[in-house]
């Protein structure tokens, strides 16, 4: 890969690429594979992009594709994160949340099941119902009404502790 398709296809959407790599990771070894892998297919298959969609869109698609693949490869031990782990971009981010309250929600998301964690993931990110039913092959009202259900799992397992039991 070359390193100016690199520094104008890719690191300006690395922020979108590590919260992606990261909700789907247990391990800083883990994250830099898989960060590795969604770089690596970015570029091979950027002559497929037609521009149907944004570009923002189509990185979402692959590094979703590539986590959810690596993920049926690979049995995940519950999620344990040191709070040096959390990628620097990601707690400054966050401006409500405390970095305990942040560890809780990515505890938490990693309790959802894959597509669930994708759909938040993007919401998280402020993608519309519309943008996130686009990367995810559903309908918008779907989406709307997995938000809803997710939301409310979430809110019980970070309330409850759940999230920290295996």
């Amino acid at each position: 890969m070359g390193s100016d398709y690199y520094n104008s296809m890719i690191l300006p959407y690395a922020g979108i690429i590590i919260k992606v790599c990261r909700a789907y990771t247990n391990s800083q070894e883990d994250f830099e594979d898989y960060y590795q892998e969604v770089c690596l297919q970015i570029w091979r298959s950027h002559s497929r992009f037609k521009k149907q969609c944004a570009w923002t869109t189509w990185i979402y698609k692959i590094a979703l594709n590539v986590c959810l693949t690596y993920l049926k490869k690979k049995q995940h031990a519950p999620l344990e994160f040191a709070s040096d782990s959390l990628p620097e971009e990601t707690i400054q981010d966050s401006k409500v949340l405390s970095d305990d309250s942040l560890k809780s929600l990515y505890r938490a998301i990693h309790h959802l099941s894959e597509i669930d964690r994708a759909i938040i993931l993007l919401y998280l990110e402020e993608q519309s119902n519309q943008a996130i039913a686009e990367i995810m092959g559903i309908t918008a009202n779907n989406v709307g009404v997995r938000i809803v259900r997710i939301k409310q799992r979430l809110s019980k397992l970070m309330n409850t502790g759940d999230n920290n039991n295996g």
